[in-house]
């Protein structure tokens, strides 16, 4: 016979053993989009401690509603290569430009991401950082979490604190954590006028090229992907072109675990 107490106890104790289990952490990624979860698919593949952390309760970000809402989106032959990779089945439409079904691409990067080791914290705001001095020079050291719907009702609830190696900053257009960390503190992005260029507008081919040559660390302990790359260091949007988004993410997960394995944290 069911007991609705022992259903309610499962869910709260598992629940909070991951969240203690899960305060300290080798990088956190903020935002649930195709780069984020690349990059915690790539990494939890490593073998690191890694958490991504999403406003909303779903994953996907953008590429769930493929283009207004038409749910099919586009990459070209290196993204292709990404999605061959994770079994993601795409469709050649001409020389160059792939077809995949974004819920399918959603629902697959998000699944292969927590089977690989990815642990996901939805309806979970980050609204700031931790940042401290090590040998002399400011770091990212942590994230201050608080649940979204204290955020969105507007109640005085102080936070909590995740304390991590790196942080991957991939809440898309907005980069909504970095703008905190330039708000809030005295200090100089590694952009060339030292703050958030902002995204320009549309021009996929240049948005494709650029977002993976703009997805790396921006401030010491602080990493961009995806879209908020582009919007970091000043470049286009591209629209619901995903190649970029994908290797963004591989790209900044890769060189995140290579600098783990050598350095100390």
């Amino acid at each position: 016979m069911l007991e609705e107490k022992i259903i309610s106890e499962a869910i709260i104790a598992r629940y909070f053993s991951d969240l203690k289990t899960y305060l300290s952490l080798d990088v956190a990624i903020v935002g649930g989009g195709p780069s984020g979860m690349t990059a915690g698919y790539y990494l939890a593949k490593t073998g690191l401690k890694v958490a991504l952390f999403e406003r909303k309760l779903s994953l996907g970000g953008g590429m769930w509603g493929g283009g207004m809402t038409f749910n099919y989106i586009v990459v070209q032959e290196q993204g292709k290569e990404i999605l061959q990779e994770l079994g993601i089945e795409t469709q050649e439409y001409k020389p160059g430009y792939y077809t995949v079904d974004s819920v399918l691409a959603t629902t697959s990067l998000g699944s292969l991401a927590c089977k690989a080791g990815l642990k996901v914290f939805n309806c979970m705001s980050v609204e700031d950082l931790v940042l401290k001095e090590v040998d002399g020079n400011l770091r990212v050291q942590g994230l201050v979490v608080n649940y979204s719907p204290v955020e969105l009702a507007g109640l005085h609830v102080d936070p909590l604190v995740v304390e991590t190696k790196f942080v991957i900053e991939a809440t898309g257009h907005d980069t909504e954590v970095l703008k905190t960390l330039v708000r809030k503190n005295n200090i100089r992005l590694n952009t060339s006028s030292g703050e958030i260029a902002g995204e320009k507008s549309l021009w996929a081919q240049v948005a494709e090229e650029d977002t993976p040559k703009n997805a790396r660390e921006v401030f010491p302990g602080i990493y961009v992907c995806g879209m908020a790359a582009n919007a970091c260091f000043g470049s286009y949007r591209m629209g619901p072109i995903f190649g970029g988004m994908l290797l963004s993410g591989k790209k900044v997960a890769l060189e995140i675990a290579n600098r783990l394995k050598q350095e100390p944290y």
